[in-house]
């Protein structure tokens, strides 16, 4: 099986030769050995000749805004409800979270209460679910059929399914708590409040269920599906 990674952002420069991108980040959550992977770097306008050029799509965070004037925002738009029309699996994260909301017809904007950073519970039916966030923009409407599965009361539509193949996380299950303690030394500082940035280091060692939801992304795309 074949996915395609389409990638909205880069890491920052000075972390990519110790992490790899966001794709390579998605291949170890994953495992390299699960799938055949292609990068498809949008943000860079580097795009697919369209869906059926994989098996199933994943698309990455991003410092950007969904709602910014960039010119590949508009065709990745196009390309999320082509794939929906084909039913093909696919998982957006952060701000592939977010795009996919918004080319559903859902809004997306920059959050009133602020930043979610670092290790952050969400209930999951009922149990905890513990991630890594990184993000002020939030889904605040969701898309017509869009089916919440987690959240908290700072990030009601954390996590959200569309029929039987579209599966977004608005927090990050491809961080370790190193990355995140990176990103605070390399986009935090002077961005986000310190307080904020406080808070969350004191809980980079902590544990978080990256692996589990990987595993749950891996049958996520292996389902069979009618």
């Amino acid at each position: 099986m074949k996915i395609g990674i389409l990638l909205t952002g880069h890491a920052p420069d000075v972390l990519i030769e110790e992490t790899g991108d966001y794709d390579k980040m998605f291949r170890d959550l994953l495992g390299p050995e699960q799938f055949e992977y292609e990068t498809f770097a949008v943000v860079d306008g580097e795009f697919p000749i369209g869906p059926e050029v994989a098996d199933g799509w994943i698309i990455t965070g991003s410092r950007h805004g969904v709602y910014e004037d960039h010119d590949w925002i508009a065709p990745l738009e196009d390309l999320v409800r082509a794939i929906h029309a084909q039913t093909q699996p696919l998982i957006g994260v952060c701000f592939g979270h977010q795009l996919i909301a918004q080319a559903l017809g859902g809004k997306v904007e920059k959050f009133r209460g602020g930043w979610a950073i670092g290790r952050t519970e969400y209930d999951l039916d009922g149990q905890p679910l513990v991630l890594n966030a990184w993000h002020q923009d939030q889904v605040v409407e969701r898309p017509e059929g869009a089916e919440v599965l987690a959240g908290n009361a700072f990030c009601e539509n954390a996590v959200l399914a569309y029929d039987d193949h579209i599966l977004t996380i608005q927090p990050h299950p491809e961080y370790d708590g190193g990355f995140i303690g990176d990103l605070i030394r390399t986009r935090g500082r002077g961005v986000v409040p310190d307080e904020i940035l406080d808070s969350a280091t004191v809980t980079l060692d902590a544990p978080t269920d990256n692996a589990s939801v990987g595993e749950r992304m891996v049958e996520f795309f292996k389902r069979e599906r009618v």
